[in-house]
């Protein structure tokens, strides 16, 4: 089967680019793109270390075919941060200790980023359950849910 051109729509800027069209999503953004905030733990959907948003909605780019983010919007890790300002989940994890190794750390932010737009106001287990499916191995959970409940405290200090 002959290469394909594919256009990905990531971070705000296009890429064309010739690839198989089973390749996953995850080793064109790492591996073409140089997206290494994307990480790769298990290779099978079961740790999140690999999650991006594509239009909108979480996943984890190890379980997506290429040629199904054809012309989707895609949000890695690195199009969080806005003109060298991190975005208010990452600060927060920042603040907070929320990393350790750092291994899980951007499938994190991104699924807290996810649980914020359709939820700015979580409780504290709908926190945990929106990263339940991001495995982490070092912080015990405990300073990632207060880093998240800081992004949360902050978001709504600049509404108010």
């Amino acid at each position: 089967m002959p290469k394909l051109l594919v256009k990905l729509q990531v971070n705000g800027g296009g890429h064309a680019i010739e690839v198989w069209p089973m390749q996953r999503l995850l080793d064109v953004l790492r591996e073409d793109l140089k997206l290494t905030g994307v990480k790769e733990g298990c290779g099978e959907g079961e740790c999140g270390a690999c999650s991006v948003l594509l239009n909108g909605t979480l996943v984890n780019s190890c379980l997506v075919p290429v040629c199904q983010a054809e012309g989707a919007s895609i949000t890695t890790i690195e199009g969080l941060a806005l003109e060298g300002e991190l975005h208010p989940v990452q600060q927060a994890f920042v603040d907070r200790g929320g990393t350790q190794c750092g291994f899980c750390t951007s499938g994190m932010i991104m699924a807290v980023v996810a649980l914020l737009q359709e939820n700015p106001n979580p409780t504290e287990g709908e926190i945990r359950k929106s990263i339940a499916g991001n495995l982490c191995r070092c912080t015990g959970y405990v300073r990632i849910v207060e880093s998240v409940i800081q992004a949360v405290r902050s978001a709504q200090r600049v509404e108010a």
